[in-house]
């Protein structure tokens, strides 16, 4: 199943769900910080999108409110932004781990996991 592109807003809104748990549309809009908070109808248009394109679901009705869960994990959403970054660049993630190595954002750990990554995937393609 191919998963919705997120927009910024999107992937705030998501990362509450995420956290939180299950939320209306108050609380994800008060979950901002108040120097940044988008307005409540912002808020409330974006959870509807979302709804729209099955990111999340409406689980229940409190009073007037729905609380709304998410149907696509975080895991998935970065996929995908990983997924259209290479898009944008050719394919190749070389262009992209060159420039995180350049910027000092990947650390020694970090390419040590990604070469057990590596090796366990192409293990996993010889058996």
């Amino acid at each position: 199943m191919t998963h919705p592109r997120l927009s910024r807003l999107d992937l705030q809104i998501m990362e509450r769900l995420w956290t939180a748990g299950a939320s209306s549309v108050r609380e994800i809009q008060e979950s901002f910080p108040e120097h940044r908070r988008p307005a409540y109808t912002t808020v409330q248009t974006t959870v509807y999108r979302l709804e729209a394109k099955g990111a999340l679901r409406r689980t229940r009705k409190i009073g007037n409110a729905h609380l709304f869960e998410a149907l696509i994990s975080r895991d998935s959403a970065e996929r995908r932004l990983i997924d259209d970054l290479l898009a944008l660049v050719g394919g190749s993630g070389r262009t992209v781990v060159a420039h995180l190595v350049e910027s000092g954002t990947v650390t020694d750990d970090d390419l040590r996991a990604a070469r057990r990554v590596l090796q366990a995937a192409k293990k996993d393609v010889r058996e």
